[in-house]
């Protein structure tokens, strides 16, 4: 396959197909869908013609319904691929190879129908078995361009694990953290070997699924007869565990966007958690009033310092396109690095889109932006 840049521009002057992706089978499911819906409002018809693909929680690809206004979070109710999908049964077929492009819809009994040829794909998915190199892997294989970083960033991105062995290998800053193995927990001497490691860190400390996304089963754990319940809750989302070393300082994050000269940190944003909550999980992050400022009410040597971070960040995992970069400012001045997201939520409320705002992309622009980024990426190694 060709590493050579290529233009993946449609024929005839048509314009480019962009397959929207969302959904999928990890827990953040809902948040993917919501994510879709709100880059669906978005997108500009007439500039691209527009395909959404929903994966059920059983990894079923669906054709769904072009209806933004159904993929919203109401009265604290989710939004699911299966309520969209245009049928139980039909499979939609991304491309199998570079050979063509076109992405085909079969169900039961019925002769497969063809629905084109698809230019540019907009993964919107978030965890495991989308966000986490799985999806970008089968469309690296079909040489169909996409939004977002590759394999290994994907990948190396969505395990915490590795995100921070990978960041400390450039000296960049991260806390204190431990990582339980489902070899480990297997066992009751393991178990005990597990909790010892983590009884020397100072407390609290928080357990989460390694490989999720920054907001499912993730419990703050102030007394340690509280760890094994939270590990075990952990467990429900992940069979690997990582707990870290509560940081005392500011929550902190920032965007950032590859462009043709290089990547670029937009303004950086504070999260206000709500009243109520200990920290930024789920329920304060989706369905409460938590929010963030921005810009983060910092210094003009903070905001540089951190714009700088993040784009070193990016650049040690080998990212692409887009990811928002998460950290702590100590008391002490010193940030240290929580984790990084290669596909950032889209959502109404989240920072990513808001920060770019704030630094002069506004929502459809920083949606379009992306899209031609990919389009002009080329494929195979590069």
């Amino acid at each position: 396959m060709s590493t050579q840049p290529s233009s993946h521009s449609p024929s005839g002057g048509r314009k480019p197909r962009v397959a929207v992706v969302f959904g999928g089978r990890s827990s953040e499911h809902a948040i993917s869908v919501v994510t879709a819906g709100s880059v669906l409002r978005a997108l500009d018809r007439d500039a691209y013609e527009v395909l959404p693909i929903g994966i059920t929680h059983d990894g079923r690809f669906a054709l769904t319904a072009d209806a933004p206004e159904r993929m919203v979070i109401t009265d604290g109710k989710l939004p699911d691929v299966d309520q969209l999908a245009e049928s139980t049964d039909g499979q939609v077929s991304l491309p199998a190879s570079p050979v063509a492009r076109e992405v085909v819809y079969a169900e039961p009994g019925s002769v497969p129908k063809a629905l084109g040829e698809v230019d540019v794909v907009l993964p919107l998915l978030h965890g495991p078995w989308g966000e986490d190199g799985t999806l970008q892997g089968l469309l690296e294989l079909s040489g169909v361009p996409f939004v977002g970083s590759g394999v290994l960033s994907s990948a190396v991105g969505m395990d915490k694990e590795y995100t921070k062995r990978v960041l400390q290998a450039f000296d960049l800053p991260v806390g204190p953290y431990t990582v339980i193995r489902p070899r480990e927990w297997a066992s009751e001497a393991g178990q005990q070997a597990a909790v010892a490691r983590i009884n020397e860190m100072q407390y609290p400390v928080f357990v989460k699924p390694a490989r999720a996304g920054s907001s499912m089963g993730i419990t703050k754990v102030d007394d340690p007869a509280d760890l094994v319940r939270a590990i075990e809750f952990a467990r429900t989302h992940d069979p690997k565990v990582i707990v870290e070393e509560g940081v005392r300082g500011r929550e902190l994050e920032c965007g950032v966007l590859e462009f043709e000269d290089g990547p670029r940190a937009s303004l950086p944003a504070e999260v206000i958690v709500a009243d109520g909550f200990s920290f930024y999980d789920f329920e304060a992050k989706y369905i409460d009033s938590s929010d963030v400022q921005i810009p983060a009410n910092l210094t003009a040597d903070e905001t540089a310092r951190l714009r700088e971070l993040a784009v070193q960040v990016f650049e040690a995992l080998s990212c692409e396109g887009l990811a928002r970069v998460d950290v702590f400012l100590k008391e002490d001045g010193e940030f240290v690095v929580n984790e990084i997201n290669t596909m950032p939520g889209f959502t109404p409320i989240s920072a990513f889109p808001k920060m770019w705002e704030a630094t002069g992309l506004p929502y459809p622009q920083l949606v379009d932006h992306l899209l031609r980024a990919a389009l002009r990426r080329s494929t195979g190694l590069r």
